[in-house]
């Protein structure tokens, strides 16, 4: 979609679109690792799934180069941290310290997108979107705290790999965005995911080779396809043509979703008891965004 017919509410709606996708995630990719394929061997996948989509759709109806050696120099940046260092230092983080200590450092992400945003690309930081945010980070904390936080020694490690992704990801959306206001959605994740495959090819090819593939049930396989299309491709893709016309930390913000999205999953489909600390944090969550969404402002202000 080009940013010319883009609004700031459709631009919000793909936003939800990705935080939907994302919030699954949690639960469904449970079904595929470890015990079919391992993290590493997983993230091979989905970026050699990406990038041969990407091509194929970017190839046929795009048919868009590159302008200069320079935005390829941002684009391998951002393959970097977008599609390697983001995710390899998430799964490998996620083993090695609590969901719960996972869940918290990420939604520090959309405050470290703001500092980034203002230094980096000039954005200009309201008071109503610092409130926003923090109210968000409030909602997303009631959300992810409900069981207990437990920072240790012990999980010391894994912690940092945690914030080393949220920093990745952080960074990726600030590296795209002049892009995503010069190049078409397709083209930038075309070459985020070809040149993010032979950066992830060392750490994920003997997970991906040792795979036993012929022991995929029907539901593994429909995992891993919701995976590589919703989780992936489409999440991916939605923030793309979202930055086309909404900032950096705006787009960052939608990850305070993430928790509650899981936790309504699991609500429906494992028949967990509701509680009233989700309704809170949920009122916390949308005023939020009521508050960072500059509905009728200039595009990417």
């Amino acid at each position: 979609m080009s940013a010319k017919h883009l609004t700031k509410l459709q631009a919000h709606f793909f936003l939800i679109g990705a935080a939907l996708a994302y919030g699954a995630n949690y639960n469904i990719a449970k079904i595929v690792m470890p015990d079919y394929v391992q993290p590493k061997g997983f993230i091979l996948m989905r970026v050699i799934f990406a990038a041969i989509l990407f091509t194929i759709i970017q190839g046929v109806f795009v048919k868009e180069k590159i302008e200069s050696k320079k935005d390829y120099r941002k684009l391998i940046f951002a393959a970097f941290f977008g599609a390697c260092l983001n995710m390899l230092t998430f799964f490998e983080g996620l083993s090695l310290t609590s969901p719960i200590n996972a869940s918290v450092i990420m939604v520090s992400s959309p405050i470290l997108v703001l500092i980034m945003s203002a230094f980096i690309l000039k954005e200009k930081v309201t008071s109503k979107k610092v409130v926003g945010i923090v109210l968000g980070l409030i909602g997303a904390l009631i959300l992810v705290g409900m069981n207990g936080f437990d920072f240790s020694s012990g999980t010391a490690k894994g912690d940092i790999l945690v914030i080393i992704n949220a920093c990745s990801y952080g960074y990726y959306l600030i590296l795209i965005k002049p892009l995503a206001t010069k190049y078409h959605p397709f083209t930038i994740l075309k070459w985020v995911f070809i040149f993010g495959v032979p950066m992830v090819l060392p750490f994920g090819i003997m997970d991906l080779v040792e795979a036993q593939w012929l022991t995929f049930t029907p539901k593994v396989i429909g995992a891993i396809a919701f995976v590589l299309v919703g989780a992936t491709c489409i999440t991916y893709l939605f923030n793309a043509i979202s930055l086309q016309v909404l900032n950096a930390s705006t787009t960052s913000f939608y990850i305070y979703f993430q928790p509650l999205i899981a936790g309504a999953i699991a609500i429906f489909l494992f028949d967990e008891q509701p509680r009233w600390e989700q309704l809170y944090a949920a009122i916390l969550i949308f005023i939020g965004v009521a508050l960072i969404s500059n509905w009728r402002g200039k595009p990417n202000n």
